[in-house]
């Protein structure tokens, strides 16, 4: 794993970034006061027990869902703007839901998402010799490199993923891991991350926020979140985050 601990290239400024941030469901409160940020060439990494909000903190930033309160920055300016405008701009959002068109080729997935081949083998070489290949036919971990190869062509200018090792073997996991990495020091992408292999995430993290019930209640850098990993463990990561009047947050 010694390969995952590149040190990113810190860039000034914010690329996006959240203040107060409140949000839910309906009547169901999930984020409290939610403020975070993520700069150009870092790597973030969002950490909490399930149903501690951060599928709902990445969903608020994306413009998937509107917030109830706070404030979310886009490129150093507020925006309300839905998920399809800041694509435009350079926002790229991988959910749980792998991003690819089962029905097409990984050669066709590509160019819908404006990406080439070469682009995409250079991230993943594994890639190449299935490019004919129907996405529907891959397994979970190439389907999982065709999204990330997708997302991160392009020159995005900030990549929010959530859940990307789920049901990947470790060695899977390190390849996207490692490209994400590489797209941040190399092309300057803010990335925040929501990953359940947290070791393996704050490896390549620059910092990382520790959400409970809905607030940020830790924050520092990724070596620091590491040095402190049982106790995180024990405290904020072990079994379901739920809220006093018994909802269940994302």
């Amino acid at each position: 794993m010694g390969d995952l601990a590149v040190e990113g290239d810190r860039g000034a400024g914010e690329v996006i970034a959240a203040s107060d941030l409140c949000a839910g469901y309906g009547q169901i409160p999930v984020l409290k006061h939610v403020t975070l940020h993520v700069g150009p060439g870092e790597v973030v990494v969002l950490l909490g027990a399930n149903g501690a909000g951060k599928t709902t903190t990445l969903l608020t930033l994306a413009g998937v869902i509107k917030p109830s309160g706070g404030t979310v920055r886009w490129l150093g300016a507020p925006t309300s703007a839905p998920l399809h405008r800041r694509a435009r701009q350079g926002l790229r959002f991988i959910g749980e839901e792998r991003a690819i068109i089962p029905s097409l080729t990984v050669r066709e997935n590509l160019l819908l998402g404006g990406c080439s081949l070469a682009q995409a083998a250079e991230l993943f070489p594994a890639l190449e010799p299935l490019r004919d290949r129907h996405a529907r036919l891959l397994s979970g971990g190439e389907q999982q490199m065709l999204g990330v190869a997708r997302a991160l062509t392009g020159h995005p200018r900030a990549l929010l993923a959530d859940e990307l090792s789920l049901g990947l073997a470790p060695m899977i996991v390190e390849r996207l891991l490692i490209a994400i990495r590489e797209s941040a020091r190399t092309r300057g992408t803010a990335v925040l991350l929501v990953e359940q292999q947290v070791r393996q995430a704050l490896l390549v993290a620059d910092r990382g926020y520790v959400l409970q019930r809905g607030e940020v209640v830790l924050e520092g850098t990724g070596s620091e979140l590491l040095d402190q990993m049982s106790s995180i463990e024990s405290k904020y990561l072990s079994g379901l985050d739920g809220y006093a009047d018994g909802s269940i947050g994302r």
